[in-house]
């Protein structure tokens, strides 16, 4: 084998026989490369092992590791074929000791979403124009300092209260919760500001309690959160009304700046300017059409005398009309009485032609009847059994009357009447004679 064949052979074993694993140890020859890929050793008491994180996986970890920290990786092994070298191949980082942290953070995430705390459906909007804004931090942070410049520059109008809390420490996240709930039962401000620095998650935890999650949830006053960096998230930032990326950007979103309503109001100003020129535009047009409809009141008698001859005309027209349409009317009715007078002439001459026309209807049915009865005589007589007799034949009828037709019925000595075709005859059987020709 060559030695790249031998090196990629290694290499497939190391990474199909390693699976994916969480690495602790110290940074060392920490490097960021111009291309983002990070490049270090990771190294404890008695062992070290070069690592690799490519540019992608490195801008999602949150923070840029320093020679000694202390730090977990997420890594697959595999070896470095030029140089023959093993090495890791980090996907993910993480401050050591975060682990334990991360796993109570998600429970606690899962616990509270489960319970609906986080539903969209429960959080509101804040105001877009406070009465007053609250700030709960700490008053040596650094975000009440970016808060206040913030607000200063946008919205100097506004005033802002400040209840101080811890915002580290053990019993920071008790004491955030009661200034939550310390602005809530003041009422004075309208929007509450959740503020701190960046940090680790250490640093942050307290941001993390449930006991501060529902007071945020629990509050009437719309919450802001703004802690840490844009990468940080806490159970805070789930339960308040809406999540701000850093402080600065906290106080940014909890009000318009002053610019923007001023833009606004004069906006406003030039709609109601315009609005009320249109409605007097208007109401001087209908004076005008108001002061056209306006006349002396000459010109409204010489109006209705003018009207009152044209109706006069019209009267006289309609009447002539009426008058001349009655007449046709008249006249068509007369047309159709006329038509409609009776003639006796006329109506001798139809009866006569009807009697004529019966008569002789009369005369074609009986001949037709005639000839019908002749020809059905003429089909009896053919069917009729005188024509049969004519040709020599007899109907012998036994002394019942019954027509004979078979020899088999008769015996000899027997008496039977014979019809000819002239007269009859009585006569005794002699003898009778099968159709095969023998005596019966």
């Amino acid at each position: 084998m060559t030695i790249s064949q031998l090196n990629r052979a290694v290499a497939g074993l190391l990474e199909r026989s390693i699976p994916l694993v969480w690495v602790r140890g110290e940074v060392s020859n920490f490097t960021a490369a111009a291309s983002g890929h990070w490049y270090f050793t990771l190294k404890d008491g008695s062992a070290a092992a070069r690592g690799v994180m490519f540019r992608m996986r490195a801008m999602v970890v949150g923070f840029v590791p320093r020679e000694g920290d202390r730090v977990e990786v997420r890594a697959r092994v595999s070896l470095y074929e030029p140089r023959g070298d093993y090495q890791l191949q980090v996907e993910a980082m993480r401050r050591a000791g975060q682990g334990d942290l991360f796993e109570a953070f998600l429970r606690l995430k899962e616990k509270l979403s489960a319970e609906g705390l986080f539903d969209a459906g429960r959080k509101r909007r804040p105001l877009a124009l406070p009465r007053a804004i609250g700030v709960v931090t700490s008053l040596q942070a650094a975000a009440l300092r970016d808060v206040l410049t913030a607000l200063a520059r946008r919205a100097p109008h506004v005033p802002v209260v400040i209840y101080p809390a811890p915002v580290q420490g053990e019993d920071a996240a008790r004491r955030l919760a009661q200034a939550i709930e310390l602005a809530n039962r003041r009422a004075e401000v309208d929007t509450l500001l959740l503020v701190r620095g960046g940090g680790s998650i250490e640093d942050l935890w307290s941001f993390n309690h449930e006991g501060l999650a529902r007071a945020i949830a629990a509050s009437v006053i719309p919450v802001i959160s703004g802690v840490g960096h844009e990468t940080d998230f806490t159970i805070a930032d789930f339960a308040a009304d809406l999540r701000a990326p850093t402080p600065t950007a906290a106080a940014e979103l909890a009000c318009l700046p002053l610019a923007e309503w001023h833009e606004r109001l004069a906006r406003a100003a030039q709609g109601i300017q315009r609005a009320q020129q249109r409605r007097l535009e208007r109401a001087a047009q209908r004076v005008d059409r108001a002061g056209a409809l306006l006349v002396s009141p000459r010109q409204r008698l010489a109006r209705q005398r003018d009207r009152l001859q044209g109706l006069a005309r019209d009267l006289a027209s309609a009447w002539r009309v009426e008058l001349a349409a009655r007449a046709g009317t008249l006249s068509l009715a007369r047309q159709k009485l006329a038509a409609q007078a009776p003639d006796p002439a006329g109506g001798l001459q139809a009866v006569a032609g009807l009697a004529r026309r019966l008569q002789q209807a009369q005369g074609y049915r009986l001949a037709r009847c005639d000839a019908r009865v002749a020809a059905a005589a003429g089909r009896l007589r053919a069917l009729g059994p005188q024509q049969t007799l004519a040709r020599g034949y007899a109907i012998a009828q036994d002394e019942q009357g019954r027509i004979v037709r078979e020899a088999a019925a008769l015996q000899p000595g027997q008496r039977l009447t014979l019809t000819l075709a002239a007269g009859g005859a009585r006569v005794a059987v002699d003898e009778v004679t099968r159709d095969e020709g023998g005596p019966a």
